[in-house]
């Protein structure tokens, strides 16, 4: 038998290294991802929301690259918490195409910073275009200012824009479902992944049916506003067209847990 030739697009630098990726920031970090057979869809191509996992795992990579690792913050009773993320779409990717990732912190405000994750294809073509804004928090829950300790390791600018937010709909849903949070939605820290919010708008846009499912975003915004915690049931709205949507994802008190818009 012939031997199997490799893909012509495995990126080496699968184990990441230290970058300077988005001059004339100087932190960063980068890393190929291979898309996996269950990280794609009945398209062959790979969920956004798996864009929100790869750019959480290469920041959690890079942070414990310079030194903060998560024994670090448990030492420390501190973690981070995303309030806020945009994204721009590129070219889709296709299952077992390898991603080149990069990321770093490119900019902060007291309390709160904001890293830039860019998902490219082989060819360079930008897939993805991930912005998260993070907010840090102490042992209680409460919000707390970023250590000096960070600046000097991830140095970058102070930002004068605010945190990402996304409005309040103020139309009538046009569509929704009610999901249960079930055990596979959590993380190991017990709270919902983020990006499993992003799973839920898109099972509630396949269950609109028609455009909605087939209608394609080409940018999003998702504020996250409280946790939806094990066992609670949540509902899913969507307002607006197809082309140009907003939705809110709430607990069965109200409370939101997450609002999101999407424009083509």
């Amino acid at each position: 038998m012939d031997p199997v030739t490799p893909p012509t697009d495995v990126d080496p630098g699968l184990a990441g290294e230290l970058a300077a990726p988005f001059p004339p920031i100087t932190n960063g970090f980068r890393a190929g991802y291979r898309v996996r057979f269950d990280e794609a869809g009945p398209d062959g191509a790979m969920r956004i929301s798996s864009l929100l996992r790869y750019a959480q795992d290469i920041a959690w990579r890079h942070s414990e690259r310079t030194g903060f690792d998560r024994a670090w913050y448990a030492e420390q009773g501190l973690g981070w918490v995303v309030r806020g993320v945009a994204l721009e779409l590129g070219e889709p990717v296709p299952m077992g195409h390898t991603l080149r990732l990069s990321t770093a912190i490119v900019g902060h405000r007291r309390i709160w910073a904001r890293r830039l994750c860019e998902c490219r294809l082989g060819s360079g073509e930008l897939a993805a275009r991930v912005t998260t804004d993070w907010v840090l928090l102490d042992a209680r829950g409460r919000i707390v200012r970023i250590p000096a300790a960070f600046g000097v390791a991830f140095e970058n600018p102070e930002l004068t824009e605010d945190i990402l937010r996304v409005a309040k709909a103020v139309d009538a849903p046009a569509a929704g479902i009610e999901l249960g949070v079930r055990g596979r939605d959590l993380d190991p820290l017990d709270h919902v992944n983020n990006a499993v919010y992003l799973d839920w708008l898109w099972e509630a846009r396949e269950a609109a049916g028609g455009t909605w499912a087939s209608t394609a975003p080409r940018s999003l915004r998702i504020e996250y506003l409280a946790s939806a915690a094990r066992g609670d049931t949540v509902r899913v709205e969507l307002h607006g067209s197809p082309e140009a949507w907003t939705a809110v994802i709430r607990g069965a008190s109200g409370v939101e847990f997450v609002r999101a818009e999407g424009r083509l």
